[in-house]
């Protein structure tokens, strides 16, 4: 039976990841900051809280991580825990770097320590590219972060890549594109929108206040995500891989799928609030993800429209799409 590590279990990733190892025989272990008073009420939502044991640890206390990767001796670790919001960001850029570039930083610096053979997974992000230009990036296209939350994780990304050539670990970047699932929070904005298009299909007559809707991304499906973090860890050689559906639509469209899926125009109870809108942000989001097609063997199946409309189908308790991509 393999061991897997999760750190930053109680997030949306951790928990679908979580669940697909479990799936796959594995004993997983997860980890979140103070693990005796987190509620876990994803891993809950998905039936396997009382299958993954819990411990407490800070990413950013070296003794801390040091102490649960020699407890528990793992085959694999998945690093998806750090600050995970870029509005947030903007308001705490220092624990925002501190979180992620010091904690992935912790992690790797402990992994080379122990000197054992463990296969490592970070979580990269898309937000690491900045402005394409419209262009789709690949693993080659150049990082212009534009958001704390993206000069920490590109920091990260760029240690996970020296350790693995200065020290030969396997350490993989997974450069995940936007991706949602009914176990985001409302304070993101794919959540935000399909919560309140349900409720007021059922009558709440609110009015939903959006920042800058003409921003455009690749949306994906959480469940259908993290199937592509299990894959790079199985593959002979680490390499970075672009995860995404390869399709891209603007926050409008997203907005306008989420309420015709409840039978309403979303024009006639969306405002657009300027003090909504980030002090520098992203306009066009674009990816191409055909390595990890041709390498990983994987692909989403789930347009944006379709996470859209899954995430509606859920709010109003109805049948899911499968989770799992090819």
């Amino acid at each position: 039976m393999k061991k897997a590590l999760i750190f930053g279990v109680s997030g949306q990733d951790g928990a679908y990841l979580a669940r697909l190892l479990l799936e796959k025989g594995y004993q997983v272990t997860g980890t979140s900051r103070d693990a005796q008073m987190t509620s876990f009420r994803n891993l809950a939502a998905l039936g396997v809280r009382d299958r993954v044991a819990l411990f407490s640890v800070t990413l950013t206390d070296f003794r801390s991580v040091l102490t649960v990767l020699t407890k528990v001796v793992p085959d694999e670790i998945y690093h998806l825990a750090g600050q995970s919001s870029v509005g947030l960001s903007f308001e705490q850029p220092v624990e925002t770097f501190h979180s992620i570039s010091l904690g992935t930083l912790n992690l790797l610096e402990a992994v080379r320590f122990l000197n054992a053979p463990v296969r490592l997974y970070n979580a990269s992000s898309s937000d690491c590219f900045g402005d394409t230009g419209g262009e789709p990036a690949t693993e080659e296209t150049p990082f212009a972060p534009r958001s704390p939350y993206a000069v920490a994780k590109a920091a990260a990304h760029f240690e996970v890549a020296n350790y693995r050539e200065a020290y030969n670990l396997f350490a993989c970047n997974g450069i995940l594109f936007n991706h949602e699932s009914p176990l985001r929070p409302t304070r993101f904005v794919t959540r935000k929108i399909v919560a309140a298009a349900c409720r007021i299909a059922k009558g709440s007559g609110e009015r939903l206040r959006l920042g800058n809707i003409d921003v455009a991304r690749d949306w994906g499906y959480a469940p259908q995500y993290v199937e592509a973090m299990w894959r790079m860890l199985q593959q002979d050689a680490p390499e970075d891989y672009v995860i995404a559906t390869g399709q891209t639509i603007t926050l409008r469209d997203f907005t306008a799928h989420a309420f015709d899926a409840v039978g309403l125009d979303w024009r006639d109870h969306v405002d657009v609030d300027p003090s909504l809108f980030r002090p520098s942000d992203i306009a066009v989001s674009r990816a191409n993800p055909s390595k990890a097609a041709q390498r990983l063997g994987w692909r989403a199946t789930l347009s944006p429209a379709d996470v859209a409309r899954a995430m509606v189908a859920h709010e109003m308790g109805q049948p899911q799409p499968e989770k799992t991509a090819p």
